[in-house]
């Protein structure tokens, strides 16, 4: 997919890459290429993953970056919250959902268990910054993707009550290429 932004003022200022893991043989990859158009940075993320129809359920999946560049632990539950840096940042996932530098489209799982994503965001960049998903300063633990078992409905809930997406089902951390 090309980006359709002014040909002449862009360039691939940086590019990243998570690794999808989760049980019952979920696999696939997401790619993340920053684009500089006139000093603007620009995410575009794709990401393509397949799975056992029973785990991956037919649907929309929640998809969100999260705080840590952790996914070795059960539940994923080491990622943290949502990547949302900055003085008045809030990671709780369900609390001040909907507004997190993180927050993604929801991705469509077809009968088969493939899901396909593409997305721009301006929420995040890929280059040192305060929005950053790999300076050190805004990101000290790094960060991973995420994808739950329930639809995203871009709206706050109770802390704790699984409101913007529920289970982890696959997590990558991201990565500097």
């Amino acid at each position: 997919m090309e980006v359709s932004l002014n040909a002449d003022h862009k360039k691939v200022s940086a590019k990243a890459v998570a690794h999808m893991k989760g049980p019952a043989l979920i696999k696939g990859i997401a790619h993340f290429t920053e684009f500089d158009v006139d000093g603007s940075k620009y995410v575009h993320i794709k990401l393509e993953v397949t799975a056992d129809p029973s785990v991956f359920t037919e649907g929309q999946h929640a998809v969100h970056i999260h705080e840590k560049a952790s996914c070795d632990c059960d539940g994923f539950k080491c990622a943290g919250g949502h990547f949302d840096p900055g003085p008045n940042g809030n990671t709780d996932p369900d609390a001040n959902h909907g507004y997190h530098s993180g927050d993604l489209p929801s991705i469509r799982i077809d009968s088969k268990g493939h899901g396909i994503l593409e997305a721009i965001t301006t929420r995040v960049t890929l280059s040192d910054g305060p929005v950053s998903l790999l300076d050190k300063e805004s990101a000290p633990e790094g960060t991973s993707l995420m994808i739950h078992a329930n639809i995203d409905p871009h709206t706050p809930g109770e802390s704790g009550s699984g409101h913007s997406g529920g289970p982890r089902l696959a997590c990558g951390t991201i990565d500097k290429v």
